[in-house]
């Protein structure tokens, strides 16, 4: 800011100096005694004398005699000369000072029509509120930040990183901020630098996970899974995660997965959170689309795979409800809701022996493989949902070591309430 003024105060000084100085140009007067001009008029008036008795005595003719007094006169206003370049000094001042005047209004005036004074005004008030526009983007203290103060706030954030180096909090916001204007590549650029600074910040990594996904292709999609998957392998309940991911499955119109992570999150909230209903209709919607286009969880083979044969007890045979929907599922022993790998079937008999594996994997990166312990679980639904519900039938096996499992025998023993 200071070198912006210098530069402007230095250019405003040659333009004075291009104007002013031709007229504060000195000029040369010559040294005259107190009784030079006398002296030279006296002279003057006997070169007349002289001029006469020639022409008197026919020595010169009237023309000539005219010419020469001419001349007389010429050289004597230039002998006396000096004299009249000193009143000229006190003109030439007024001259230099109006030039003056005049380059320091013309410079006025064309600076607040072109200038940027309003920017730079901007830009302070930007950086003397940044303490406040922090306080509200991120506490949530106050009013919301309105489009006009985002901009503002990341102006200043720019600058105090400009100026005091890479800050990783300060990084993030700036993202943030910039997925409020819609500036994605600003948003992506910001969360790659507080990345590189900690590669493990979960809050970057679920801000930037958005950033991909509001971005909206398939590359991004599957790249925002990937780091999600990650978050939930070390925050294993973060529901942020939880919820990008049910949106992801939703967007790829992978219904069953959508219609799992969405359950999980819901089984998370109470009934009077302003998102449940939301997440209620989500569910019904996937539902829908299910019936019609009869989706179905896959049941693939995979080499590494679990073989988890399924029977019932006896005692529940008859209280088996009517066209249940049977979901055979692992989740880890610790952490996630999210089920690793699950197989649901409309149709079934029991025993019945399914295949559990990293491509029945729920979510992309949240699979058997990403998990040392696992439950095993079996249940009977009758409202075609993972959730559990009263009326259900279900089993559980004990905290199994993934790596030593290769198959399981396990029985729906147990009637919900």
């Amino acid at each position: 800011m200071i070198l912006m003024w210098a530069c402007f105060a230095l250019l405003t000084l040659v333009a004075l100096a291009f104007v002013m100085l031709p007229f504060l140009k000195k000029e040369h007067v010559k040294t005259i005694t107190h009784n030079a001009n006398a002296e030279l008029i006296s002279i003057y008036e006997q070169r007349l004398v002289d001029l006469q008795t020639d022409l008197d005595n026919q020595r010169i003719d009237s023309v000539n005699h005219t010419e020469s007094i001419v001349e007389l006169k010429r050289r004597l206003l230039n002998e006396l000369s000096p004299e009249k370049s000193l009143n000229s000094k006190g003109n030439n001042r007024i001259f230099a000072l109006t030039g003056g005047a005049f380059v320091l209004a013309l410079t006025g005036i064309f600076y607040s029509f072109t200038g940027s004074q309003q920017q730079i005004s901007a830009w302070h008030d930007a950086m003397d509120n940044l303490a406040d526009y922090g306080e509200r983007a991120v506490m949530q203290k106050g009013e919301p930040l309105s489009q006009n103060e985002l901009q503002a706030f990341a102006l200043a954030l720019r600058t105090k990183l400009s100026r005091s180096g890479d800050d990783e909090v300060a990084w993030m916001l700036l993202g943030r901020v910039a997925m409020s204007l819609n500036e994605f590549d600003m948003a992506q650029q910001s969360f790659d630098k507080a990345l590189r600074m900690n590669p493990d910040n979960m809050q970057v990594l679920i801000s930037y996970s958005q950033v991909l996904l509001l971005e909206g292709s398939e590359a991004n999609m599957t790249r925002a899974a990937g780091i999600l998957s990650k978050v939930l392998k070390v925050e294993p309940t973060n529901l942020d995660a939880i919820s990008l991911l049910a949106l992801i499955a939703y967007e790829r119109k992978d219904w069953p997965q959508a219609k799992t992570a969405f359950e999980v999150l819901l089984a998370s909230m109470g009934k009077n959170d302003s998102r449940y209903s939301m997440i209620s209709e989500r569910i019904a919607d996937i539902e829908q689309q299910m019936q019609t286009e009869g989706s179905v969880m896959p049941v693939t083979t995979t080499t590494g795979a679990i073989a988890v044969t399924v029977d019932i007890a006896k005692e529940l045979i008859d209280k088996q409800p009517k066209n249940g929907i049977l979901f055979i599922f692992a989740k880890a022993a610790t952490g996630s809701p999210m089920p690793l790998a699950a197989v649901k079937l409309a149709k079934y008999s029991f025993p019945i022996t399914v295949e559990l594996s990293d491509s029945s994997a729920m979510v992309a990166g949240l699979n058997l493989s990403s998990a040392e312990n696992i439950i095993i679980s079996a249940r009977i639904s009758i409202d075609d949902s993972v959730m559990p519900s009263s009326g259900e039938l279900e089993g559980h096996s004990q905290s199994l070591k993934r790596e030593s499992v290769s198959d399981y025998q396990l029985q729906i023993d147990t009637l919900i309430p």
